[in-house]
């Protein structure tokens, strides 16, 4: 298996994909082609459990780069602390409708999913290095949890200061590892990505610290996600009876996944990607016009994001892989403002739809969520909103993501169904311990320095 960069340039293999940044021109690293999952694998997937499912599907992305031997102990150590024995535990809401819970990792959110894979990994290959990210509250938490104590591999973790949950934050802030540095930007998480996107594509930095990504435009994000689709999908469908999702997006990262998923030839229909007020890629998918504005904060705070890094990987899916029209469009956006997508693109993208979610939709979904057993956070209350009110004929069943515990943002989910969450004992430890956070501007060369006193 080999990787091209969605706006062109060289070739690269998975161990320099999943170990690295962006690719060539400020790209984003996609497989060449789409892996099929064959006749066989179905079969074989209803029988294995999860972290076996995840060396069959991840095997096809890594090509010779590891074993299959040494990938299933890959597999097994990074799902190995999760509280659920399925991993992504399937719950049924009513008739048609169902809850795909991804957060009984470590930090309680879905990212816990392919970034558990990233310590094993980084140790694996040997890497000695820098991950720089940006977080809109779960990433970080996750990333850290991954690597914190890991010789030989630091990590920078930017945060829009003050636009994320408390929990978030001190599940960061909290983590007491002299190979963690946690910084509080003075701006929006667009911010916080820009200056990550900044940095990635400077070579000499890049070099100068061996930085590498830990966003979900590091392809090992998306890959570990289409688990969780492929055997969800297989558990409650059949290729003449294809599973819906809908997905809380923001930076549009698992719903990619999805897509991928889909492509494999997962028994997927239509992917409703699910956003609140800030709801560019839900317009871009309805008007064909990808506008980013201003990032309003939510009591969703991970879909408060205008600038979806992984809208891009979705152009260059929908042209049909032409790096050239994609490298195009993202000098449109830069230039002016506005990706206009082609005909074809929009074509290819048909079986997705956006839908925005208002506060009040989201109060009612949690509301409606509890009534019947189960509580859900804000961004898995945006999915279901979104799913209960979508137009998806044909019967199938719809899967809401759930992406994080609900005791993460305990407010809202009291305000919303009048009890506040109980709280795992690992995030009663997490509010406890003493912050260690740095705050700093909206700026590159502020960032640049932090990491230049790291050494």
């Amino acid at each position: 298996m080999r990787y091209v960069g969605t706006r062109g340039g060289r070739q690269a293999d998975f161990r320099s994909v999943a170990t690295g940044g962006l690719a060539d021109h400020g790209g984003l690293w996609v497989p060449e082609y789409w892996p099929p999952l064959s006749g066989d694998d179905m079969p074989a997937l209803a029988e294995m459990d999860y972290a076996a499912s995840a060396a069959l599907i991840l095997g096809k992305f890594v090509g010779d780069t590891i074993p299959p031997d040494d990938l299933s102990v890959l597999c097994r150590e990074a799902y190995a602390l999760f509280d659920a024995a399925d991993v992504a535990p399937l719950l049924r809401l009513d008739g048609r409708h169902h809850l795909l819970e991804l957060f009984h990792g470590p930090t309680l959110s879905f990212k816990d999913i392919a970034l558990q894979l990233l310590g094993p990994m980084l140790a694996y290959f040997g890497v000695r290095t820098t991950i720089i990210g940006a977080t809109s509250g779960d990433t970080g938490s996750a990333a850290i949890a991954a690597v914190a104590g890991r010789p030989g591999i630091n990590v920078v973790m930017l945060y829009p200061d003050g636009a994320i949950s408390e929990v978030q934050r001190r599940q960061m802030t909290g983590v007491d590892a002299a190979n963690v540095t946690v910084a509080a930007i003075d701006g929006s998480f667009d911010d916080c990505q820009r200056i990550v996107k900044a940095m990635l594509g400077d070579a000499a930095l890049v070099a100068r610290h061996r930085l590498s990504a830990v966003n979900s435009i590091n392809w090992l994000r998306i890959a570990a996600q289409t688990v969780y689709y492929v055997r969800c999908a297989l558990r409650l469908g059949s290729p003449e009876r294809p599973v819906d999702f809908s997905v809380p997006s923001g930076n549009l990262g698992d719903a990619f996944a999805g897509q991928v998923a889909r492509r494999m030839g997962a028994p997927i229909g239509r992917i409703v990607v699910a956003t609140n007020r800030n709801d560019v890629v839900a317009r871009a998918l309805a008007s064909g016009s990808y506008r980013p504005g201003t990032a309003v904060a939510t009591d969703a705070p991970a879909m408060d994001i205008q600038t979806a890094s992984n809208f891009e990987r979705l152009l260059w899916d929908a042209a049909g892989g032409d790096a050239a029209l994609v490298a195009a469009q993202m000098a449109a956006l830069r230039d002016q403002g506005e990706i206009v997508l082609a005909d074809a693109q929009r074509g290819a993208i048909a079986h997705m739809t956006g839908i925005a979610v208002d506060a009040t939709a989201m109060d009612d979904a949690m509301r409606w969520a509890a009534e019947r057993g189960t509580v859900i956070d804000p961004h898995g209350a945006i999915g279901l909103a979104a799913a209960r009110h979508a137009d998806l004929s044909g019967g199938a069943p719809i899967v809401t993501l759930a992406t994080a515990h609900p005791a993460k943002f305990p407010d809202a989910v009291a305000r919303a169904t009048g009890k506040r969450p109980a709280m795992p004992a690992r995030l009663a430890a997490a509010m406890a311990r003493q912050e260690r956070v740095t705050s700093l501007p909206a700026d590159i060369a502020a960032v640049t320095a932090l990491l230049a006193a790291r050494g």
